[in-house]
């Protein structure tokens, strides 16, 4: 919904260490800025066709998260943030010159009994919480566009191809398919003058980066194992 001050006038949000309304996602977005920190404890791989962008996998199966706990806390370090903006995103294609900033009523933090940060004051005026929300919504925003120019150059490189693996957890093994990885040998085979490019914008690191994360993968199947013998703990 459209953040007003009609109608959000008297709305709080309180966020806290509770990730449970991202269990569900198996993953996200990830923006280039995010790659360095992102690297070191997700797999980053790249979705779509058409046009392509980063993912974070959070998990092997449709709606697994690995990284949210039974208690809601998120197991790593490093947040994206796509989690981290919600419950507010910004509404509108990447184009538009007027972007809107919409919040998620249905978020169990939302609520008007005083309970968290306001988001307007006693005048209607923007509080200072929803100033800052407002600025890394912003930012946010800002960085798509430079990880959507990164992408479309990998795909003009023509560097990009569909990925499959598999991976044997405590249940059996599970295939994981629909995301694209850089080919290493097309990567070695680019000219010099186009690697020195990728090497000037900082693409040579992104692509790293995105290799060196697949290791990753090996810190999910720890996760799902650990998760397997979580209720036999509490019994």
């Amino acid at each position: 919904t459209p953040v007003t001050v009609s109608r959000h006038r008297d709305w709080y949000v309180k966020t806290g260490a509770s990730y449970r309304f991202a269990r569900s996602v198996n993953a996200v977005p990830l923006m280039s800025s995010e790659f360095a920190a992102a690297s070191a404890e997700y797999a980053l791989v790249f979705a779509g066709d058409e046009r392509v962008m980063p993912s974070a996998i959070l998990g092997f199966r449709q709606q697994e998260n690995l990284y949210v706990g039974d208690g809601g806390a998120w197991r790593a370090r490093y947040i994206p943030a796509f989690i981290r903006q919600y419950p507010f995103v910004l509404a509108g294609g990447e184009d538009d010159k007027t972007l809107t900033l919409c919040l998620d009523e249905e978020f169990e933090g939302c609520n008007q009994d005083g309970h968290g940060e306001r988001l307007f004051d006693a005048d209607g005026e923007q509080t200072t919480y929803l100033r800052n929300v407002l600025g890394f919504v912003q930012s946010y925003q800002a960085d798509f566009r430079r990880t959507r120019t990164f992408c479309d150059r990998l795909k003009e490189l023509d560097l990009l191809e569909p990925m499959q693996a598999r991976f044997r957890l405590p249940e059996g093994s599970v295939g994981l398919t629909g995301f694209k990885a850089v080919n290493r040998d097309k990567l070695k085979a680019l000219a010099p003058e186009t690697l020195s490019e990728l090497a000037r914008n900082d693409g040579l690191d992104l692509i790293y980066a995105h290799l060196h994360s697949m290791r990753n993968f090996d810190r999910m199947v720890e996760l799902a194992r650990e998760r397997q013998a979580e209720p036999a703990l509490t019994n």
